[in-house]
């Protein structure tokens, strides 16, 4: 479990960035997710239930403005940056783990 914090930038002004915090780097990609579909729910308010594939979902991200992680790193005392491609590449092992309980 390592703290992570995401920091989300959805258009080119400045004042449109928000962080938030998460306990552990699968519940920071589970809450890239829950952006994207909130995104879908004000898009498409009269869809009762909207179903999306990873393809669509990465390229929501690759729209942001920016979007970044700072994942703690016990060993350095210290916060790590990643990028969008290491954001996707996390989600995409998160989506596949669950996939496969399935």
């Amino acid at each position: 479990m390592s703290h992570t914090i995401l920091l989300v930038q959805p258009a080119t002004k400045p004042e449109s960035r928000t962080y938030t915090d998460y306990e552990s780097v699968n519940e920071c990609m589970e809450g890239v997710c829950k952006i994207y579909e909130e995104h879908l729910k004000r898009k498409y308010p009269e869809i009762p239930s909207i179903t999306y594939d990873i393809s669509q979902l990465f390229e929501f991200i690759d729209q942001l403005a920016d979007l970044s992680c700072l994942v703690y790193q016990k060993s350095l005392n210290a916060y790590a940056p990643y990028n969008k491609e290491w954001i996707k590449e996390k989600i995409y092992i998160l989506l596949r783990r669950q996939a496969n309980r399935s």
